[in-house]
């Protein structure tokens, strides 16, 4: 039977795109939520392992690690994509605002890469770590500058965990640009976002899917980043 791959953040867009893909596999799937959706109780149905976790305190984090840890003994990959797109200026707090970032972005992989990191090497395949950062990441962000930062910071751990953990484990990101569009999104909004890319398209979630895919198969990368973003840096 095949390892479970865990993926945190998973209930809806590219979280949920990856863990539908692995199951249509035949890969089991544990993911973790922060707010219940409908699509949690699909992957339920589906087979999915489902776990509530919000990471938004120290405790929080110790028993999502806890419930993941005590779900299996071993680890295929663990892919973080538990993320919140916060704007700076929604926030009178600025020092909970990048705290908070700080917290899911970078020290919730961080404490789950190293609590699991014999479940992910206790068996005889080569494991993965593929950490979801951001386009923004080398860019900065006017209006998201605390999330802009932690992306940064998740980036420089998938370095780090690199060398830590190879060769047993092969750490990567994807750095995603604009994937798909939100609900509501206006036509002027979608073709002035096309606009940024020498692609000029918004391709959806299974560009982030196909990623996966390739880093999940690839035997000689680790330490490196996949930026989906149509030639942006470019224009």
């Amino acid at each position: 039977m095949s390892l479970p791959v865990l993926i945190t953040g998973a209930s809806q867009r590219l979280g949920l795109a990856m863990a539908e893909s692995l199951l249509d596999q035949k890969i089991p799937v544990v993911i973790t939520y922060r707010t219940y959706k409908p699509s949690v109780a699909s992957l339920k149905e589906r087979g999915a392992t489902v776990i509530q976790a919000d990471f938004s305190t120290e405790q929080a984090i110790d028993r999502a690690i806890a419930e993941i840890k005590a779900i299996n003994k071993s680890y295929r990959a663990v892919i973080h994509n538990a993320s919140d797109w916060a704007i700076d200026d929604k926030y009178e707090n600025k020092d909970q605002l990048m705290a908070y970032m700080m917290r899911i972005h970078a020290l919730v992989p961080y404490r789950i890469n190293l609590a699991l990191e014999t479940h992910l090497t206790n068996h005889n395949l080569v494991a993965d770590i593929i950490h979801m950062t951001d386009y923004v990441q080398e860019t900065g962000s006017e209006k998201h500058m605390a999330y802009a930062a932690s992306k940064a910071a998740l980036h420089n751990l998938t370095l780090s965990f690199a060398k830590r953990l190879a060769p047993k484990v092969k750490v990567n990101s994807i750095a995603p640009a604009l994937l798909m569009f939100n609900e509501g999104d206006s036509d002027h909004y979608k073709e002035k976002a096309r606009t940024k890319s020498l692609l000029e398209v918004v391709p959806g979630a299974q560009e982030a899917v196909k990623a996966m895919r390739y880093l999940m198969q690839s035997e000689y990368i680790t330490g490196q980043t996949l930026h989906l973003d149509g030639g942006r840096h470019l224009k």
